[in-house]
């Protein structure tokens, strides 16, 4: 019987939450903490968001493409990498793809010898971001897409080209849009993807695919509205599972429109956004569209440039590092969480720790950042933040998951004395940072 039990299929052993470990490839993707997702087709120049796959390729014709502005734009808001909208759910595909005549190929822009997908992947490399593509399975032109084997292969041929023609790529974006009742042949899309990009992160909704490497929030608003666990839990089948949280620039629009400058986010409304989505662990996918010319419009630019200074001028002095100490018996080793540096770390005693910080003289922050080292997993399931006041803790924030990133805004606090309180946790938790920042000069746009 024990020779039986040790033969049994690792399959049949139960799975527990904190037992699943990210890939290092899910470590990476979730350090990069912002991406955008660009939108740019037929769609731009009919003034909609849905294409139903009619339109002519020659209606697709903008006069001063600059992917290169794109990229700046988007790292000016500190985004690390783009993924381009390569093809939408029209099946207008914005490279000469050999599958199929209804693409770039076939239209006006730079006589039909146009391929976005590598001046954007140029650009993107360029500028020093990683580089993505979203490839609609939908797709409402094709005509072998009723034909569920005939458009696999379809499928299977174009995601080739874009595997092995545009560099390494960052993630590959699957919808389910438009997909309800249709079952994809995801095991053979997969598995041709990991052959040219072995380290490309698949994001989809829990329901459209179990297997994937990402998940989706459940909103497009840049919010998430839970206590934000990595790993997922889909009918008793356990894996790792960052969110990503994906909303546009423009509310309620992610192509372009024209006269639409009334729906583009206040930085506040961004901050906001980042707080709720990177600061909740999750991964903040921004939505940029150029315009009919093939440039982001200056006021989108201008967004993006002014975001990225706030999150500067919010996040670019850590009061810990810059002014605090650790205390206790392991001074040193508690060091590596408050030295500014994600690549150190602290590991807290087993089940509860608590990591103090000093100050020589009072300091006042309105919120807190703490990371947590997620390489041997999610181990943290309570915590707070506590000051030292009129002789005694007061908390601060108190919530279960810290994750890849949390942050907890507050009233404002002055005090000498700060602690990270580990309440519970599952084994032996590490903690990467324990950041404090004063956020309230920013300014008001």
């Amino acid at each position: 019987m024990a020779v039986l039990a040790c033969l049994a299929p690792l399959s049949a052993i139960a799975q527990n939450f904190v037992d699943i470990k990210p890939s290092p490839a899910q470590v990476h993707w979730q350090d990069l903490e912002i991406g955008v997702i660009i939108h740019f087709g037929t769609n731009t120049f009919l003034n909609r968001e849905w294409g139903d796959g009619t339109a002519s390729p020659s209606v697709f014709n903008p006069t001063h493409v600059d992917t290169d502005q794109w990229m700046e734009a988007a790292k000016a808001g500190s985004a690390k990498y783009a993924v381009l909208v390569s093809k939408h759910h029209d099946g207008f595909a914005l490279w000469p793809t050999e599958q199929t005549d209804y693409s770039v190929k076939n239209s006006p822009w730079l006589n039909g010898k146009g391929d976005l997908v590598r001046m954007a992947s140029d650009s993107a490399h360029k500028a020093g971001l990683g580089f993505g593509v979203y490839l609609s399975p939908w797709d409402r032109h094709d005509k072998r897409y009723p034909d569920p084997k005939a458009y696999d292969k379809y499928y299977l041929a174009q995601l080739d080209e874009l595997a092995t023609h545009y560099g390494p790529l960052t993630e590959f974006w699957l919808d389910g849009a438009g997909s309800t009742g249709r079952t994809y042949d995801f095991q053979s899309i997969i598995t041709e993807l990991r052959t040219y990009q072995p380290n490309t992160m698949v994001f989809a909704d829990v329901g459209l695919f179990k297997n994937a490497d990402l998940r989706w929030v459940g909103n497009e608003d840049g919010k998430v509205l839970f206590e934000n666990w990595n790993v997922i839990d889909r009918a008793g089948y356990l894996r790792w599972r960052p969110v990503e949280s994906d909303t546009p620039l423009h509310r309620g629009h992610w192509f372009w429109h024209p006269n639409d400058e009334a729906t583009l986010r206040s930085v506040d409304d961004l901050l906001d956004i980042y707080t709720n989505t990177v600061g909740r662990g999750a991964q903040l996918m921004l939505g940029l569209a150029p315009d009919n010319t093939g440039q982001l419009p200056a006021a989108d630019v201008a967004r993006l440039h002014e975001f990225g200074e706030a999150l500067h001028r919010i996040y670019g002095h850590n009061l810990v590092s810059e002014q605090g100490h650790a205390t206790g018996t392991e001074a040193t080793a508690e060091h590596d969480a408050l030295d500014n540096n994600p690549d150190t770390f602290w590991v807290a005693p087993p089940l509860h720790g608590t990591l103090e910080v000093r100050f020589d003289k009072p300091v006042t922050f309105d919120r807190a950042v703490t990371m947590e080292r997620l390489n041997d997993g999610q181990h943290v399931e309570e915590y707070s933040i506590e000051a030292w006041q009129n002789g005694s803790w007061k908390t601060l924030a108190r919530a279960q998951a810290i994750g890849h990133k949390k942050i907890d805004i507050f009233p404002a606090c002055t005090t000498q004395r700060v602690r990270l309180n580990l309440i519970s946790t599952s084994g032996t938790a590490a903690i990467r940072e324990f950041q404090l920042f004063d956020g309230r000069t920013t300014s008001q746009q």
